[in-house]
């Protein structure tokens, strides 16, 4: 695995592969890198003849109170990690590579109706940043394929939507979030969890899925559904950010027609903010 920080060697590698013939899939990532990762790793393998894989703790996605700087950083051993998935390139920029004109004066790219809603309404600005720096990614790398993980699903909507309205010649594959044996969604966050935080941090999934358990059983009080969900995450020591009930392929709110849904949530546990969601399918 070559590992390359400037725009042009990244071209360079990508147009050689083009010329050739080969398809090129990409994995953008933030690093610290886990069996997620990894998972969407194999599936680049598996799908395209070149993998890149990006790993970029974009300040433009982060909050003035967020964690930017405290990020794990970890890029020696995700490079180790990245030559054992496979990877052929390793794409590992500077925010100056990123963001030449530096961020005041960079060019955004806003997403409407999904950017402002769940995850969104807590984090302002935070999907712009995401918007903009796959959109940046994608016209570097030019990928064939771009995966992401289905743990972060309003991302994920987000992206196919940016991709879809701009018109780019790249499939958005969504792959399964990947879990510990007691249900916590995998998360490079995680590691914020103390030992207590930690054994209680599974609940999250748990509730969400019980939720949509009752949603595929019949219940369709929606608010009553989501209240009871904030509640007993509340009570197991949450801060409850949000827990919403959507269609799945939207984000929309349900409505009567509504066959697949989608239940996400947001809460923190101490120092993490944990995100995760769960669909249910109605026949």
């Amino acid at each position: 695995m070559e590992t390359v920080t400037h725009t042009e060697a990244v071209r360079g590698h990508v147009e050689q592969a083009r010329s050739r013939g080969a398809t090129v899939a990409l994995v953008p990532t933030m690093g610290d890198l886990h069996e997620g990762h990894l998972a969407l790793m194999a599936e680049g393998r598996r799908c395209a003849d070149v993998l890149v894989a990006s790993i970029f703790v974009n300040p433009l996605q982060f909050g003035p109170r967020e964690d930017f700087q405290a990020y794990p950083r970890a890029l020696e051993r995700d490079a180790v990690k990245l030559d054992g998935a496979g990877a052929d390139l390793l794409f590992a920029p500077s925010t100056e590579t990123i963001y030449p004109r530096g961020l005041a004066a960079t060019t955004r790219v806003e997403v409407p109706e999904l950017t402002d809603i769940l995850c969104g309404a807590a984090r302002p600005g935070h999907f712009t940043g995401v918007a903009t720096v796959v959109n940046i990614l994608f016209n570097i790398v030019r990928p064939h394929v771009a995966l992401f993980g289905e743990k972060d699903y309003q991302q994920l909507r987000i992206i196919r939507r940016m991709a879809a309205d701009l018109q780019m010649d790249v499939e958005i594959r969504g792959m399964p979030t990947r879990r510990a044996p007691d249900g916590l969604a995998l998360s490079s966050r995680n590691r914020y969890l103390s030992p207590f935080e930690r054994a209680r941090a599974p609940e999250l999934y748990h509730t969400l899925r019980d939720t949509a358990l009752a949603l595929e059983r019949g219940q369709r009080d929606i608010p009553a559904l989501e209240g009871a969900a904030a509640a007993r995450l509340a009570a197991a020591g949450f801060g409850v950010d949000y827990v919403s009930i959507r269609e799945a392929e939207t984000l929309a709110t349900p409505h009567t027609a509504t066959r697949t849904f989608v239940v996400l949530g947001a809460a923190r546990l101490g120092a993490a903010r944990l995100i995760d969601n769960v669909t249910a399918d109605i026949p």
